[in-house]
């Protein structure tokens, strides 16, 4: 049992331990709007019923920031309170989450992890309302806005606007408990660029919901921009010296510890870099 928070007008949070997830509900004379569902359809069952608790009204829409597990894999739960409700995502979330679904669970069922039989006996269900670009969601009082701001913790990544609240939900592309997972499905060379387009959208005396943690501020957001920007263009640096991808990680001043986070950005961005960009190896 977890408890929803209000952290702004009628745009509640409940942090899971499991993951650290964080699911964002968002109230309206229409209804809620769920944005994410958790790791699992047990763990989007305990989302409903927390909801119920919470007593703000019927869930009327569902969104995904984008389609990792700890963010999508709740989407049966709401599917079988309400087979109707319509599920919100980029059209690159949903189809990865068709592609890469099933190798998900599979890795769980190898792993050691408490939840995999949950994660086992988890259908997935893929959005079925998808954008390219934005989409807005009428909800009668108030407006709430879904932005694709481009690619970066993955390449279907969506930020939620509430302007009447003063809040945006940036899903994985801002953490706060940890760094930024730079995963292999990432894109290091242009998360900075995609964070600019967020920053875009926060006035400074807005809050931002992460995708894990506790809500920040627009300064937080600008450091970890910066941050991402100096990863980006080190590994760039790196491959147009010469440096060879096993020894890049070695060779670079990065802004974090270089751990597994660093390594994949050095992978990814080095796959990312166009033909002709990258120098032989030095001798």
């Amino acid at each position: 049992m977890t408890d929803f928070c209000e952290v702004a007008d009628r745009v509640w949070v409940a942090r899971y331990e499991w993951a650290d997830a964080n699911v964002t509900a968002i109230g309206s004379e229409r209804g809620l709007v769920v944005v994410d569902t958790h790791g699992s359809t047990a763990a989007g069952r305990t989302v409903i019923d927390d909801l119920r608790r919470l007593g703000a009204g019927s869930v009327t829409a569902v969104v995904n920031t984008h389609w990792h597990w700890d963010h999508s894999f709740g989407n049966a739960a709401f599917r079988e309170q309400d087979p109707a409700v319509p599920i919100h995502a980029h059209e690159d979330a949903a189809r990865m989450l068709a592609e890469q679904g099933e190798r998900m669970k599979g890795r769980f069922a190898e792993s050691e992890d408490p939840h995999r039989e949950e994660v086992a006996d988890t259908e997935l269900v893929l959005p079925d309302h998808t954008f390219s670009s934005t989409r807005s969601l009428d909800l009668g009082d108030r407006l709430v806005e879904l932005v694709f701001p481009g690619r970066g913790h993955t390449d279907g990544d969506l930020v939620v606007v509430v302007p009447d609240a003063g809040v945006v939900l940036g899903g994985d592309l801002v953490e706060e408990s940890a760094k930024p997972w730079i995963g292999l499905d990432s894109w290091p060379l242009e998360w900075h660029s995609s964070l600019d387009v967020v920053l875009s959208l926060v006035a400074p005396e807005n809050s931002v919901v992460p995708g894990h943690g506790v809500p920040v501020d627009r300064a937080f957001v600008e450091t970890q921009r910066d941050d991402l920007a100096v990863i980006g263009e080190t590994v760039r640096r790196l491959a147009a010296a010469g440096v060879p991808l096993d020894a890049a990680v070695a060779e670079g001043e990065w802004p974090w510890e270089a751990d597994d986070r660093i390594a994949n950005a050095c992978r990814r961005g080095y796959e990312q870099l166009p033909p002709g960009t990258r120098s032989l190896p030095l001798a």
